[in-house]
């Protein structure tokens, strides 16, 4: 009989995992495990990043276990190592940053993830950040919960722009991007869109150039790029300083993508409006962090996929590999496709 765990946190919970793989797998035994996370923030776990958890807590529970779900558990040589019977690992996120991919192929393990899940939530959190930061909705609204009656920004050199009519650069047309750029087209924005991996006929109707054209002709920009050894720093200092005046910077994507204090120097000096971000270089921020005192700035703790369609979601597609392994077909969304993908 297969045994699996659902290693599940305060969001991709327990309960979401168990009721998706009920109808997969009706007859295996399912064992848990709660991880910490969001209650406690995620970190590096020996050599994997983004993890909730211990090494040991998670090899104490993998005892046995043919098949573990989960989000945030890390997978780890040490516990693989340690869990012989483990054939499949599926990572309920857009990439399996929580797993050693080298040392599962090694071991035999399939790791699988889940792409697209949080890529609505994403996208709607990018738009609501660009129109916070353009219409400075935070500050506004803390002024008038103090008390304070901000007319004055009613003054044209203290208006920003909007959507309509405006050019949007985004960069990454991927799952996320491309939703971007449906919606505030939906604005009457004029898009751009800057990706080397993608060529004119995938970003259409859009128009699809180089991102330093981008940088220089947006008056919005919007990161949605993968996190890689390529693109840290993607957004430097040189390429912030091509933006037109007036301009807004968002990242919901990663904080190793952007300069931040090129950022925090161009709103300083007053050539960009303003900008939002979702994500920073250390999370959780510093105390002593520049980002906290830099005027015309918006900012969440790195949340914008935070929604019960993205749990769900998340749930309902590492579900669907497990259904996969378990009745011999090649799983959809495999990070190792030359590991074991079907019980022996």
């Amino acid at each position: 009989m297969t045994t699996i765990l659902t290693a599940g946190d305060h969001f991709v919970g327990n309960s979401l995992f168990r009721d998706r793989l009920r109808p997969v797998a009706p007859d295996a035994t399912v064992r848990e495990l709660t991880l910490p996370w969001p209650v406690e923030p995620f970190g590096d776990v020996a050599e994997v990043h983004e993890a909730s958890g211990t090494e040991d807590q998670l090899i104490e529970a993998l005892d046995g276990v043919e098949i573990c779900v989960t989000q945030m558990a890390p997978l780890t040589e040490r516990v693989l190592k340690a869990s012989p019977d483990l054939r499949l690992f599926c990572v309920s996120r857009g990439g399996p940053v929580n797993a050693n991919l080298d040392a599962a192929t090694r071991h035999g393990v399939a790791v699988s993830f889940a792409p697209g899940r949080n890529a609505s939530a994403t996208a709607e959190h990018t738009v609501g950040l660009l129109l916070a930061a353009a219409r400075r909705v935070p500050a506004t609204h803390a002024d008038l919960t103090a008390g304070t009656w901000r007319g004055d920004y009613y003054m044209y050199d203290k208006v920003g722009p909007e959507l309509a009519g405006s050019t949007v650069g985004i960069v990454g047309h991927g799952a996320v991007g491309s939703r971007v750029a449906r919606i505030v087209s939906g604005f009457g924005a004029r898009v751009l869109v800057a990706d080397p991996f993608a060529a004119a006929a995938d970003v259409a109707p859009y128009e699809l150039t180089d991102l330093d054209d981008l940088m220089r002709r947006a008056t919005f920009v919007t990161v949605h790029a993968r996190a890689t050894a390529e693109t840290a720093g993607l957004l430097s200092r040189r390429r912030i300083e091509l933006m037109p005046p007036g301009g807004v910077l968002v990242n919901c994507a990663r904080g190793s993508l952007v300069d931040y204090d090129a950022v925090c120097d161009a709103l300083d000096a007053g050539r960009l409006f303003g900008a939002a971000f979702d994500v920073y270089p250390v999370e959780p921020l510093p105390a002593d962090s520049r980002l906290l005192t830099t005027h015309n700035l918006v900012m969440t703790p790195h949340l914008a996929g935070a929604s019960r369609q993205t749990a769900l979601n998340a749930a309902a597609i590492v579900a669907a590999e497990v259904d996969r392994y378990l009745t011999g077909h090649p799983l959809q969304h495999c990070a190792n496709p030359q590991a074991l993908t079907r019980p022996a």
